[in-house]
């Protein structure tokens, strides 16, 4: 037995032996990448349906040294002097804001401060102060004119059922209330600047673009009842006030946001029938 299994011992120490020697697989990776900084300089990548970037000049080539704080212009966008008035493109001596890339002559608007009793248009700017022009309508808001309720007016909307209040000013607070009067409006001859909501529960205003050219519109004050037709309907930018000028004719117009386009405004314009 003991011859058997030494025997057996040395059978598998030879079939060890028999089965060839294999050196062990190494995989070493390569060196990577070098961990540099993330660049600092972003590239914009101009495209005109993604949002990104308009491809205008932003070097101080095309730079504005904004207009004096608290002048006609001060809150204008795009307006002021150029930075560098001889590599400004497309900028000539003698005229004014250049605007993406291209010369314009800024027409300053009226500076209300400097107009006593109210604001008047259709004189002539100098230095940013207007001549007041008899032919312009205008009618300051004075404590007489409040209603009991605190409201200066009542605002009717027949074609789209509106009837709502019309306080002063345009903020939040007011305009939770009813509809807001532009302070610097007149509020019975004239331009009668008024706004509202569009949306949420106080939204008198939020079909004011669907009126059409001849519906009308009526203003209640302690100073009478007047009747308006609608002769315009606009989209505008929210940074345009034309339409907030005093006029020579009587008229109402309403302003309010355009839904998911904070970048504009409906405008409706109604002239005294």
């Amino acid at each position: 037995m003991k011859k058997l299994t030494t025997l057996f011992s040395v059978l598998c120490l030879t079939l060890a032996l028999t089965v060839p020697a294999s050196a062990l697989d190494y995989n070493i990776d390569g060196p990577g990448d070098p961990e540099y900084g993330k660049s600092t300089s972003i590239e914009p990548v101009v495209t005109a349906d993604r949002g990104e970037l308009p491809n205008v000049d932003v070097s101080k080539n095309a730079a504005l040294i904004p207009p004096t704080f608290g002048s006609p212009t001060a809150y204008t966008l795009n307006t002021g002097t150029p930075l560098t008035p001889n590599l400004a493109p497309g900028y000539m001596l003698g005229e004014s804001a250049i605007i993406n890339g291209s010369t314009g002559i800024t027409v300053a608007p009226p500076d209300f401060n400097t107009i006593p009793s109210g604001i008047v248009s259709g004189g002539t700017s100098t230095g940013g102060t207007a001549t007041p022009t008899p032919s312009t309508g205008y009618t300051e808001v004075t404590s007489d004119l409040y209603y009991s309720g605190g409201y200066l007016a009542t605002l009717k909307i027949p074609s789209l059922n509106v009837n709502v209040k019309v306080y002063e000013g345009t903020g939040s607070s007011v305009l939770a209330k009813g509809a807001g009067h532009f302070e610097d409006t007149s509020i019975w001859d004239g331009n009668c600047a008024i706004a509202g909501h569009n949306r949420g529960a106080n939204c008198y205003f939020g079909e004011i673009h669907n009126l059409n050219v001849g519906d009308t519109i009526t203003l209640t004050t302690r100073l009478g009842t007047r009747t308006y037709a609608v002769t315009s309907v606009n989209k505008i930018s929210d940074t345009d006030n034309s339409l907030l000028a005093p006029t020579a004719e009587n008229c109402v117009t309403l302003f309010t946001c355009v839904r998911n386009q904070r970048a504009y405004r409906w405008a409706v314009r109604a002239v005294e029938v």
